[in-house]
């Protein structure tokens, strides 16, 4: 649980400050950006699992209809999220974005009890009911139909549930994932090169240094969070997530100067009150659990 709780904090860290290194790319289109993304994360895992000699693993998985079927699922689910969280932060969307990931953790919770069959215990539904008024107070606030949070904290949920179903080691899964929609990446390079739109081979040199590392970039957090979700409970990692939206959140007062209102930021403090909450309950259930 501990190493599982490290990985997940390192994870959502990393994702906090991603869009300070999307807007570096404002004048590349959402589609292109992800393509690039996808092909950058095949060639960095398929370097890193020749480096863990692990290709054994890989040609198991190409073996096992079920595990490629789960696997394209998921990995079409984050390719999904990457090109709306795109789009989002270099259209001046990145509260939305804060929002769809501080809805996110509802939602894990409630597939966690349908599918996964967990039951949170009282504190924990108090903590639930808590972030639920926020958010509707959140959204209420907004002003309109936040479609980019609620796609986001889809998108990332089945995710997080998917994740939670496979039992694969996190480089092998994650390269797989990438394999899935590499074709449709490329493919989409060949349409861009055919329709003379290419955006990011005409960046200056560094810069698209800079595009190659998007590979890294996209990893390294799915590496640990793939760690984690084999090591939590999905409810427990969904409250975790908080860290990634509030550092989001504070980019977009602070970084980015999007308009932030003050009951927007009571909604926020309701948020955070559920995590502590939540966190409380999840401490005080283990203490419980271990004692009998």
């Amino acid at each position: 649980m501990y190493n599982g709780l490290v990985n997940a904090i390192i994870a959502y860290i990393m994702w906090g400050v991603l869009p300070l290194y999307w807007k570096l790319f404002d004048d590349v289109p959402a589609g292109e950006i992800l393509s690039h993304r996808v092909v950058w994360s095949f060639v960095f895992m398929g370097i890193l699992v020749a480096v863990q000699r692990r290709w054994g693993d890989m040609k198991r998985v190409a073996a096992n209809r079920s595990l490629i079927l789960s696997l394209t699922a998921s990995g079409l689910l984050i390719a999904l999220n990457w090109l709306i969280f795109i789009w989002a932060v270099n259209n001046g969307h990145v509260v939305e974005t804060s929002l769809g990931y501080y809805l996110n953790p509802l939602l894990n919770v409630l597939l966690a009890v349908v599918f996964l069959r967990e039951k949170p215990n009282r504190g924990q539904w108090l903590a639930i009911a808590i972030a639920g008024a926020a958010v509707l107070v959140i959204a209420i606030d907004y002003g309109r139909f936040p479609w980019v949070a609620l796609s986001l904290a889809v998108s990332f949920g089945l995710y997080g549930l998917a994740k939670k179903k496979i039992a694969q080691d996190a480089s092998v899964g994650l390269l797989s994932e990438t394999a899935v929609v590499l074709p449709i990446a490329l493919g989409y390079w060949i349409y861009l090169a055919a329709a003379g739109k290419t955006t990011a081979w005409t960046l200056p040199a560094p810069m698209f240094i800079e595009l190659l590392l998007s590979g890294v970039v996209t990893a390294l957090p799915l590496l640990f969070f793939a760690r984690a979700a084999a090591r939590m409970t999905l409810s427990t990692l969904g409250f975790v997530q908080y860290i990634g939206p509030t550092i989001m959140l504070l980019l977009s007062i602070f970084v980015f100067k999007e308009s932030v209102s003050p009951v927007l930021l009571i909604g926020f403090a309701l948020i955070w009150t559920a995590l502590v909450v939540y966190t409380t309950a999840s401490i005080r259930s283990a203490k419980l659990a271990r004692a009998s």
